[in-house]
């Protein structure tokens, strides 16, 4: 929640300014080839935890980060790289057990909207409209966010299905 405000340089266009992890970590690229690949695998991280929860990218990659540094310091000790797999995988499953303990369904719109709201690094208005759209489209809905084109912002509903492939062939494209 108090996470740091970050410019990325793009390509075309204005700098984009960000607080979100997984932007972050798209846009990290690195000159040193070995780095590099470190630094997909952390991209990695973000973009399954992004797919998954829709939130807690950072979180996510600094956690990533910090078991990749103890996994890698033990192993230059000594330890045997399938030991500590196999360590980290059952932490990750004591981890899960835990968090499903403490979890509670969060169903009113009221609870949305305060989920809502810490998602959107404290704006209650922008979690408010999430609520309203959760209300309108139910939990199976799609909601997609997008930058619009004026300084306010709004909610807007549209009927229809959407899938998550493309056409299985391009004959089945019709242009005509």
């Amino acid at each position: 929640p108090k996470g740091r405000t970050v410019i990325i340089e793009q390509s075309w266009g204005s700098p984009k300014v960000t607080k979100d992890g997984v932007t972050v970590a798209k846009s990290i690229d690195l000159k040193d080839r070995y780095k590099n690949i470190g630094a997909k695998l952390v991209q990695d991280v973000a973009n399954n935890t992004n797919e998954e929860a829709g939130d807690g990218t950072t979180t996510a990659t600094v956690l990533a980060r910090a078991v990749a540094k103890e996994g890698f310091d033990t192993i230059s000790k000594g330890a045997n790289p399938v030991e500590i797999r196999r360590g980290v995988m059952l932490a990750v499953e004591e981890v899960i057990n835990e968090l499903k303990k403490l979890s509670k369904p969060v169903t009113t719109p009221e609870e949305i909207a305060q989920v809502a709201t810490i998602s959107a690094n404290g704006d209650i208005e922008v979690g408010n409209i999430i609520s309203n759209a959760m209300k309108k489209v139910g939990r199976k809905g799609v909601i997609t966010v997008k930058d619009g084109k004026t300084l306010h912002d709004e909610l807007e509903i549209i009927e229809g299905m959407k899938f998550d492939r493309g056409y299985i062939s391009p004959y089945f494209i019709n242009t005509a």
